[in-house]
């Protein structure tokens, strides 16, 4: 039978918590033609319709709940116009 060796180490209040992932969405309004797959398969419900019209007269999408965004980048893979994509909060100072 193996023996565990235990390995002597600085714990911190938070071990074992993992930091939650944020991400920020990014849409570039006039590469979109409101097709909505985004809104309808963004599994935190952080995108709407919006009530405002693109240059090519369609209605993209808006971040309705930015602090539930995790950064999952389905928005993007769905995105037949590359028109949406998702950054780390960290990485835009936010």
């Amino acid at each position: 039978m193996q023996k565990t060796i235990h390995y002597p180490g600085r714990r911190t209040a938070d071990a074992g918590r993992k930091k939650k992932k944020m991400g920020r969405v990014i849409i570039i309004e006039d590469r979109c033609k409101g097709c909505g797959f985004c809104i309808a398969n963004c599994p935190r419900q952080v995108l709407s319709v919006s009530t405002a019209f693109n240059k090519k007269g369609y209605h993209p999408p808006e971040v309705v709940q930015p602090a539930e965004c995790v950064n999952c980048h389905f928005c993007e893979i769905l995105c037949p116009d590359f028109a949406i994509y998702s950054i780390d909060a960290d990485d835009f100072g936010g």
